[in-house]
C-alpha cells in the first residue's frame, strides 16, 4: 500500500425504496477540508489518467459499475517512491479511496458499466494546478492491459 494512501469502507443503507450511499462528512476523521465535488463517468474499457495534483487531496468514491484506480507514488521524499498500487472500487467493493496530493492517479472503467465516480476535492478545480500524463507513458511503470490469472 503506498505510503497516505487510506481506503475507509463506505456504508450503503437499502430498503424497500432504494438505498443511501454515505461518501463524506466533515465529522470523519479523514475530512481535511472542502473544496469542490464533481462527477465523472467513464465507458467500460476507458482510461482516465494520468493525474497528479500539487495541492489537492483526492477523496473518490464509485457510486456505479466498478473501477480499477492505480495510483504511482511519485513523492521522491516517501518511503513508497516508485510503487504501484491498484484498487477495485464500486458497486463491488463501496470504498472512500483517499488520494494524498503527488501521488499520480488514473482509472479505468471495467465491467459492462458505465462507471460514475464522485470526487469530494480539497481544493477548487485550477488548470495549473494539475500536471497530466499520457496514460501510456512509459513515464509510469504499468500497463492498463486486463490480466488473465
Amino acid at each position: 500500500m503506498i505510503h497516505d494512501v487510506q481506503i475507509t469502507p463506505l456504508r450503503r443503507i437499502p430498503d424497500e425504496r432504494g438505498k443511501i450511499m454515505h461518501m463524506m462528512r466533515c465529522t470523519d476523521p479523514h475530512f481535511k477540508k472542502f473544496g469542490e465535488v464533481y462527477f465523472a463517468t467513464a465507458y467500460p474499457g476507458v482510461i482516465k489518467g494520468w493525474h497528479v495534483h500539487k495541492r489537492q487531496v483526492q477523496n473518490y468514491a464509485v457510486i456505479q459499475g466498478m473501477a480499477k484506480v492505480v495510483l504511482y507514488d511519485g513523492r521522491e521524499d516517501s518511503p513508497t517512491f516508485g510503487e504501484i498500487q491498484e484498487v477495485f472500487m464500486g458497486e463491488d467493493h463501496y470504498v472512500l479511496l483517499t488520494i494524498p496530493t503527488g501521488v499520480v492517479n488514473g482509472w479505468k472503467g471495467i465491467g459492462t458499466e458505465t462507471v460514475l465516480l464522485a470526487n469530494c476535492a480539497t481544493e477548487a478545480h485550477e488548470a495549473d494546478e494539475m500536471d497530466r500524463i499520457d496514460p501510456f507513458s512509459d513515464e509510469i511503470p504499468y500497463k492498463w492491459d486486463l490480466v488473465h490469472r
